[in-house]
């Protein structure tokens, strides 16, 4: 549909440090692996949760991407337990 912005609920699982921590709903057919989106003054990464690593990033520094995925890692059973009851898996 030209010109009209579809819209997905972002459910956000958590926040740390300005940090947002959330999912898209529409997270594609078939959905991928769990992995949890970051955002934060217009910078936003993905990164995959099983083992932790980093996706993609755009406007975070990599000293930041380091300590986010160190907090990922540290909440990874919360975001397996969001992803789980938002998804239905």
């Amino acid at each position: 549909m030209r010109g009209v912005a579809l819209s997905y609920p972002m459910p956000t699982v958590f926040r740390f440090d300005g940090y947002r921590f959330f999912f898209y709903s529409n997270e594609g057919d078939p959905r991928e692996p769990v992995h949890i989106h970051v955002m934060k003054d217009g910078g936003e990464a993905k990164f995959w949760v099983h083992p932790v690593s980093l996706s993609r990033s755009h406007g975070i520094d990599a000293r930041t991407l380091k300590r986010l995925a160190w907090v990922i890692a540290a909440r990874t059973e919360e975001i397996d337990e969001a992803w789980d009851e938002h998804f239905g898996d």
